[in-house]
């Protein structure tokens, strides 16, 4: 069937158009066009002058819609993808905290099934620990340093792993970067105390990107009478390194957003929402639990440290237009053209363009999501136009 889309900003490579239509045929755009007349055939979709943009690349998700990744059922992972992509995440990489080798195992039998599908939601797997600093990682999770036979027996037997993350100053770690960029994996610094030495070492070894800026590592410091730099300032002065921020307006303030837009800029910058289960979902943490929802972010029960987002990418970008002050177009672009990009599926999601999927969001005036197509299917359940 062929869907046109008109009567809407529509965000291109080029910028905005205005009054133009998007053609969608089998899946895939067929054009992005200037002119909003009708085309015979097609099924029309008015946008009322709304923002048609890119569906999100969500890079950094634990879970959502009331499950977690690390549950390693298929139920969890539908689940979890479902309740993101009616919040316009068209392309997820499903997150696994911290596991064992087993439970790996099991999270990429599920996702190469979901990949099999061939419907644009997921396109590989992200795994976070467990090579991380116990320092840095908090009771949450179960970490160790990087083991080889591990990891490589893990990576030759799948295609899936996409990204991985790890504390860079834990012996072997450099090692294991080598060997992630060799396979065309992402390789990310998280969960880390590392100043510029250490941090101009690892980006050598293959460690390109930061996860969860400003989170789980510190900035300046001292020590005694010394001052020293921390791994925020480090990576501020990799002009390479890319990050990546959880902007739900509570793990960072709208200041800091918009210094990371500012120095970073936005072919560097990944909006990423580093949600639990409890996004998206009436779900809440059982009495007792070592984690409490509060002020709309979950957090240790005693207080010391937040725990994770209840974020949808719509918020994210919600937060960096209407508290950080930054541009629609380039928040938008941190959310989908650029961690697209990171993750290397950018010639078929991202942006707007003829060829590539279908994955498009319409957003109105106070930047709510109103209709969602994965692969050129609308969401069933969206909050749709019609």
């Amino acid at each position: 069937m062929l869907t046109q889309i008109i009567n809407g900003q529509i965000l291109t490579p080029q910028g905005w158009l205005k009054d133009g239509s998007v053609l969608i045929s089998d899946g895939k755009i067929l054009e992005v066009t200037n002119s909003d007349l009708a085309v015979i055939g097609a099924k029309v979709v008015d946008a009322k002058g709304m923002y048609i943009i890119p569906g999100f690349v969500a890079m950094n998700v634990h879970g959502g819609g009331g499950h977690d990744f690390k549950e390693c059922t298929e139920e969890a992972f539908r689940s979890a993808i479902a309740a993101h992509t009616k919040h316009g995440a068209t392309t997820l990489f499903p997150t696994l905290s911290s596991s064992s080798k087993d439970s790996i195992c099991k999270a990429v039998s599920i996702c190469e099934k979901l990949m099999a599908e061939k419907k644009g939601l997921v396109l590989g797997l992200h795994v976070e620990g467990p090579y991380l600093n116990a320092k840095m990682a908090g009771s949450l999770y179960e970490v160790k340093n990087p083991d080889k036979d591990e990891y490589v027996s893990i990576l030759e037997s799948t295609n899936c792993i996409k990204r991985w993350d790890a504390s860079p100053e834990l012996p072997g770690a450099h090692d294991f970067a080598r060997h992630l960029r060799s396979k065309g994996i992402l390789a990310a610094i998280t969960h880390t105390e590392a100043e510029f030495e250490d941090i101009k070492a690892a980006f050598a070894a293959g460690f390109t990107h930061a996860a969860q800026f400003y989170n789980a590592m510190p900035g300046f410091h001292k020590r005694r009478e010394y001052k020293y730099e921390g791994t925020v300032e480090s990576v501020f002065l990799m002009d390479d390194m890319t990050v990546e921020v959880i902007a739900d307006g509570k793990h960072l303030p709208a200041t800091i957003l918009r210094l990371v837009y500012k120095l970073k800029g936005v072919e560097r910058t990944c909006l990423v929402t580093d949600a639990l289960s409890y996004a998206a979902s009436d779900v809440k943490p059982a009495e007792g639990s070592r984690i409490i929802i509060e002020d709309g972010v979950c957090k240790l029960a005693d207080h010391s440290s937040l725990a994770g987002s209840i974020a949808t990418m719509d918020v994210l970008v919600r937060t960096m237009v209407q508290k950080a002050n930054i541009p629609l177009a380039d928040a938008v672009r941190m959310a989908s053209e650029t961690p697209a990009r990171l993750m290397g599926v950018s010639d078929r999601t991202g942006t707007l363009q003829r060829g590539k999927d279908a994955d498009i969001i319409i957003m109105d005036r106070n930047l709510s999501v109103r209709a969602v197509w994965s692969m050129g299917n609308l969401v069933s359940d969206a909050n749709t136009l019609f």
